[in-house]
């Protein structure tokens, strides 16, 4: 089997989908989980006022809105978690998903003081650390912070995770990585957008250029530009389409080398890391 026909099927994308299923698979999917267990009742999101976040929260908040109709169990709620290092550049796009997403709760928790001491507790132990491992430590810390909120709520964390992030393994592993249900994980980035535009959400969320800002010295660092490939190239990859060689070189050595990330911590049992 040819990589890019592997690497579609693990990942699940579709060529062309339809966006009113796609939405209601991923809400009946959320809702299956909590009601196959009853202990749990809330779901927990770090929001970040970009595409992937935005469409995951308003999915999560459809979700419990029936949940709650359904079952008559005013316990479910859906947890919004704000997760900015100090000032966040883009605060406006935040307070619009907030708007659009209307969940049940929105919580704040600046991660700043926590960084700025892990990184002085690490100082002092000699280890001083580079701009780039200090933004997967804002990852981290941000999903700390959520695995707390979601310990005290009877809740499981959501994740954004999506085909053409997993493809590339764009995320911080067991940052932005670590989460327990991916309900938008089949979709690539087009997909996505085309579910925000069924839902009515407003276009300057989906059609903002992404970013994970998470570098001091290179803010708003644009994902095309790190990945070396676009979200088109990588969307077409992974619907089949046949794209520039060296586009797809970019998009398989990325797949190949990040494939510890999608796998839990490898055993003896694992051979995958010696291809």
């Amino acid at each position: 089997m040819a990589l890019q026909q592997e690497i579609i099927e693990a990942l699940g994308v579709k060529p062309t989908i339809e966006v009113k299923q796609e939405i209601r698979t991923s809400v009946e999917f959320l809702k299956s989980y909590l009601k196959t267990y009853p202990f749990i009742k809330s779901l927990v999101l770090g929001l970040s006022g970009g595409q992937d976040s935005t469409l995951t929260g308003k999915l999560s908040q459809i979700a419990i809105a029936e949940l709650r109709e359904e079952t008559g169990d005013s316990g479910y709620q859906f947890i919004a978690v704000r997760l900015p290092y100090g000032v966040q550049a883009d605060e406006q796009d935040c307070q619009d998903a907030i708007d659009f997403i209307k969940p049940d709760r929105v919580l704040t928790v600046n991660i700043k003081e926590a960084i700025l001491a892990s990184e002085k507790a690490l100082r002092d132990a000699g280890v001083t650390l580079s701009d780039f491992v200090r933004g997967n430590e804002k990852a981290r810390e941000r999903m700390k912070a959520q695995y707390s909120i979601a310990g005290m709520n009877a809740g499981v964390v959501v994740g954004t995770d999506h085909a053409a992030e997993a493809v590339t393994g764009f995320f911080t592993k067991y940052g932005d990585g670590g989460t327990d249900i991916n309900p938008i994980f089949r979709l690539n980035k087009g997909q996505g957008k085309q579910l925000l535009k069924e839902l009515g959400c407003p276009e300057h969320l989906y059609l903002k250029q992404p970013t994970a800002d998470l570098e001091d010295d290179r803010p708003g660092l644009q994902d095309e530009v790190a990945l070396g490939v676009t979200y088109v190239m990588i969307d077409q990859y992974l619907e089949g389409q046949k794209i520039d060689e060296s586009a797809a070189k970019i998009i398989e050595g990325w797949y190949l080398k990040t494939e510890h990330k999608r796998r839990p911590p490898i055993t003896v049992f694992d051979d995958f890391w010696k291809k």
